[in-house]
């Protein structure tokens, strides 16, 4: 499965490579088959995979490489995927300590959801999956290629450049009151839900893509367990750098 092509014929539907620079992702799983799956099946879709079938090794490899994806195994030797993640996060100094986590697992207990995650997993993979539920999260994690403003996309929801304009002033303004209550309306589950319903609604008007996605993924946390750390601090530098972006 090394292909685009072979991955049409897995799926039993076309699935489209990522067209921007390689994403960097490190599959951490014991299951030589699994293991193999996803390590072609994200370099059919373009990503760059490393392959590592040791907790305790896959934690090193993350501690001193910067990854953007870690597809972390639930069950490992020298350790799981809840585990590795929270020593991941508490080292400042590891280089992947805020990147985008996927916990993947044959089986799942609904007990077991809560913990990973509060502790930062964005998505939770059950074995098998398809090529297209790693499509799904290459492209969430994908940072690189998405534009902090995407002036297309808000001409096209906007009309013209004037209303355009007007409504990314209105952004800024939400933006600036956004920032300087986030800690407190953060530890409010229900406030804070709403708050970021209203904000994904102005950023789609105003093509705000990065601070969207970010936006999306804290819900779907905020929804499922309440608000990890990490997931706050990637939330609010995409706020801030949206606001750079609107200053220039």
């Amino acid at each position: 499965m090394n292909s685009p092509s072979a991955a049409t014929r897995a799926s039993g539907s076309p699935i489209t490579p990522l067209k921007t620079d390689p994403l960097c992702v490190l599959v951490a799983d014991d299951d030589p088959g699994s293991c193999r799956f996803f390590c072609d099946g994200l370099r059919a879709l373009g990503a760059r995979a490393e392959a590592c079938m040791n907790g305790l090794a896959a934690l090193e490899r993350a501690q001193v490489e910067r990854f953007d994806l870690l597809l972390l195994d639930c069950r490992m030797p020298g350790a799981g995927a809840l585990h590795i993640l929270t020593l991941l996060r508490e080292d400042a100094q590891a280089l992947s300590a805020d990147s985008m986590a996927v916990a993947t697992t044959a089986e799942l207990a609904p007990v077991d959801r809560t913990p990973l995650l509060a502790a930062g997993f964005s998505e939770i993979l059950l074995k098998p999956c398809r090529l297209t539920d790693l499509q799904r999260v290459l492209m969430l994690s994908d940072r690189s290629g998405m534009a902090i403003l995407d002036d297309g996309a808000a001409l096209i929801t906007s009309g013209d450049t004037t209303t355009m304009r007007a409504l990314r002033l209105l952004l800024r303004e939400e933006l600036a009151l956004l920032e300087r209550e986030l800690d407190m309306i953060s530890v409010d589950r229900v406030e804070f839900g709403e708050r970021l319903h209203r904000l994904r609604s102005s950023c789609g008007f105003c093509g705000a893509a990065t601070l969207s996605t970010q936006t999306v993924l804290l819900q779907r946390q905020l929804a499922r367990a309440g608000t990890a750390p990490v997931s706050l601090t990637r939330f609010r530098h995409a706020l801030q750098a949206t606001v750079q972006a609107l200053d220039r």
